[in-house]
């Protein structure tokens, strides 16, 4: 009877949306307690592989892939979009980059009817706007919203050139053959924005040149004023604009003096390159996947292990380290609830993407079915930001 009851809840909570898909079948993965997964899909030129876990309460990680039209336009440009957006202080604003990025990415290319790094950088500026005004509606009732920000990683793929474009401290990495050797290289594309870089802090130190405390070493981590971790975000408005950073802001966000100029920027890092035939995959995830593996053991284990549930070996294999680093079975961890288990791990999303290479040099005829699938299998209504529970967390170990 309790079952039924709560199948029950659980249908009555799940958000109408043209877009959305249900958790359990196979278009939209699989859930197995915290853990969400989709083994294997087709994009516009490869295949694709997802994962994500759950470690804070309410998850904070959202992830997307999008392939076919990139543009509002029926003429295009096509291609495949995938992002991870890693969110900090709530789900907030993760949240709102996956129902809004994309979408102004494709309102701007239709503009310039093509796909360009102008294309993407505002992209990107109107996303960071749109949740500013966002925060400025909801400052009177929750304050505490320009506390919250989130990271993000977009890679585009359009007619047969790769863009990367990155805020905060994802990352994504490329796997490509050495045809003389039959090794697979891991090769980093995103630069990352975190002040336990010196290249970092020295950027931090010339843009505030005034402020001796920009960068500040607490309990051993390198933290911007002595706040966060990362120096570039969407979001964090409190650390943007002056007149967020008092009260009602909790007292512990709030700076001793005013800031003239934004401390932490909303302009992303990004990188073009061509795709080269022995380019085999991307992979795309948030820091909590780096914590525990390299560049290269990613790359290894993507590639001597059949393509279907790449995403989700990754996922397990950083589980299995953060596991083995407590000095406990990886079993015990997984009975672990979420909340308690963000002492252990922190929330992880991967995309892997695949590159079919003949299909990559016919990228630009290619028109193909279209895909939109999000990390959870879920679509959240664009109007409820932060809803009590997530489906992905109704699950239990």
């Amino acid at each position: 009877m309790l079952s039924r009851l709560i199948n029950f809840l659980k249908a009555c909570w799940r958000p109408s949306s043209d877009h959305s898909v249900h958790a359990g079948s196979d278009a939209a993965g699989r859930q197995d307690g915290l853990f969400w997964y989709k083994d294997s899909g087709q994009h516009l030129i490869g295949e694709f592989s997802m994962a994500v876990v759950q470690a804070n309460n309410l998850l904070e990680d959202q992830s997307q892939i999008e392939s076919g039209s990139l543009s509002l336009l029926d003429s295009g440009p096509y291609g495949t979009f995938a992002g991870i957006y890693d969110g900090h202080g709530g789900p907030e604003t993760s949240r709102y980059i996956n129902d809004h990025l994309f979408q102004n990415l494709k309102r701007f290319a239709a503009e310039q009817n093509s796909m360009s790094v102008d294309v993407i950088r505002k992209a990107f500026q109107a996303t960071e706007d749109g949740f500013c005004s966002v925060v400025a509606k909801q400052w009177p009732m929750k304050p505490q919203m320009a506390a919250v920000g989130s990271c993000c990683l977009v890679v585009v793929i359009c007619n047969g050139i790769l863009y990367v474009a990155n805020l905060g401290d994802s990352r994504a990495v490329l796997g490509r053959l050495v045809r003389a050797t039959g090794e697979v290289l891991a090769i980093q594309l995103s630069a990352e924005h975190n002040a336990c870089f010196e290249s970092v802090r020295q950027e931090l130190h010339s843009m505030h040149p005034d402020d001796p405390q920009i960068v500040v070493l607490k309990h051993n981590v390198w933290r911007v004023k002595g706040l966060i971790q990362i120096s570039r975000s969407i979001g964090d408005i409190y650390l943007k604009k002056p007149e967020y950073n008092r009260e009602p802001l909790y007292a512990k966000f709030r700076l001793r003096e005013p800031f003239k100029r934004p401390i932490l920027s909303s302009d992303p890092s990004i990188t073009v390159q061509e795709l080269e035939p022995h380019d085999q995959f991307l992979i795309l995830a948030s820091d909590g996947l780096w914590e525990h593996l390299s560049n290269q053991e990613a790359v290894d284990i993507v590639q001597n292990s059949p393509r279907s549930g790449s995403a989700r070996r990754l996922v397990k294999t950083a589980l299995q380290e953060a596991a083995k680093k407590r000095e406990m079975r990886y079993s015990d961890l997984k009975k672990i609830d979420r909340g308690v288990r963000r002492h252990f791990h922190d929330d992880i999303s991967v995309i892997v993407v695949f590159l079919d290479s003949d299909l990559v040099s016919k990228a630009s005829s290619l028109r193909g079915p279209s895909l939109s699938l999000r990390g959870g299998g879920m679509n959240f209504p664009a109007k409820s930001l932060a809803p009590c529970a997530t489906p992905i967390e109704l699950g239990t170990t």
